[in-house]
């Protein structure tokens, strides 16, 4: 039966007519992107394990360790991140708005345990790690999961209460706020700066007017800049040295990381020196296996690798954006656009600190820099997205049919 040209089923609700995703449609296609989604962060840890293994051995070896430490301890991780991300694929969406105000609250509560002395630790600047015996891990990954996965149930929460003014929107704004000021007590910039970036986003998918918005990011901005020049004394050093020029003094010392960095991105060229070749990872440059992943990258594989790289976050972000757009349920889009905008804002950051273009800020690149918690914690957000995508409507009768 036709009801105003559409086709109509037995039980009188129109069918849907097939979307054509034919030709260059097909980058629209969300089946295809649920699976571009799955192969992207499987290639970028891949391909961060090899470049770890890399990076990391004369560090092992000049430390009086096997060479094989570093990789085999990110092995384990992304088993450990693996299992996680398995395990969150198979709760229901409802179970996550369940979750989502418990999580908050305990990593708040993890965040704040770092200040505590005998438990906290710090490294570079940050005060930002739990210590326990042999364990050690940063809690901050673990907030950013759960702002992802509670600021959107907060916020239609909020929107079903109808209140006037800006109290419809205060439960979603305190959290935000605690859960921002608790990484700022340990004066960690740029992972406050990731958790910033999930909120406004978050926000704007909720609907907050746009008028509040801006007002309070002017805010949020005045109140960054007060405390880049309140910080620290080394913090503000590092601006100054990105944005000014170095002296012989500061290039061994504030500059050197960034000088190096940029000496090993140099020296790769458009194809690189050569896998395990690089020469800056020879006590040169710090971090190497870290925060500054890229450089030996660049200077191993060229051009050409540092855009493989790219290449792959794009192709994440690209996937997880295009689910979300058409996505049915209000809160598994939100989550979406969430977990999106920290895999592929902090990437974008950390690119950006390796070329020079941000100061130096310790944040590393998700799936392919070395560091366990931050592994982990990135599985476990790939695990939430597959299981918000494959509530999709086309993504779920695909998946079904395999």
């Amino acid at each position: 039966m036709v009801t105003n040209g559409s086709p109509v089923a037995s039980g009188g609700r129109p069918n849907r007519r097939p979307v054509n995703y034919s030709g260059i449609r097909c980058l629209l296609n969300p089946v295809w992107c649920y699976y571009g989604f799955i192969i992207s962060v499987a290639a970028l840890t891949l391909f961060g394990m090899m470049m770890v293994f890399s990076s990391s051995t004369v560090d092992a070896v000049a430390s009086g360790d096997s060479p094989w430490s570093t990789i085999l301890s990110q092995l384990l991780y992304s088993g450990l991140g693996l299992f996680v991300g398995f395990v969150l694929t198979t709760l229901p969406v409802k179970f996550y708005r369940t979750l989502s105000p418990v999580m908050l609250l305990i990593a708040i509560f993890l965040q704040l345990l770092t200040l505590v002395p005998g438990i906290g630790s710090a490294a570079g600047g940050n005060v930002g790690w739990i210590v326990l015996g042999p364990i050690r891990f940063q809690p901050a990954e673990i907030l950013k999961w759960s702002v992802c996965i509670w600021m959107p149930s907060a916020l239609l929460a909020s929107r079903s209460f109808r209140l006037p003014g800006w109290r419809a929107y205060a439960a979603p704004l305190g959290g935000f706020v605690a859960a921002f000021g608790a990484v700022m007590v340990g004066k960690d910039l740029g992972t406050a700066m990731i958790v910033v970036v999930i909120g406004a986003v978050a926000l704007l998918c909720g609907g907050f007017p746009l008028r509040w918005f801006f007002g309070l990011g002017g805010l949020g901005f005045a109140g960054i800049l007060l405390l880049f020049v309140t910080g620290s004394s080394n913090r503000m050093s590092r601006i100054l040295a990105t944005y000014g020029t170095c002296s012989a003094e500061d290039a061994q010392s504030v500059c050197y990381q960034s000088i190096h960095g940029t000496y090993a991105l140099a020296s790769g060229g458009f194809a690189g020196v050569g896998l395990g070749n690089s020469r800056e990872k020879w006590n040169y440059l710090p971090a190497a296996h870290n925060d500054f992943i890229l450089a030996i990258i660049g200077e191993e594989l060229g051009f050409l690798g540092t855009c493989a790289v790219v290449l792959g976050f794009v192709v994440l972000g690209w996937c997880l954006i295009n689910i979300a757009i058409r996505h049915q349920d209000a809160y598994a889009r939100m989550v979406l656009m969430c977990i999106a905008v920290w895999l592929t804002g902090q990437a974008l950051v950390n690119i950006s600190v390796v070329v020079g273009i941000l100061p130096v800020m310790g944040l590393p690149m998700p799936f392919v820099s070395a560091g366990g918690t931050a592994l982990v914690m990135c599985l476990a957000a790939s695990g939430t997205a597959v299981r918000m995508a494959r509530a999709q409507s086309e993504i779920k009768s695909a998946v079904s049919r395999v």
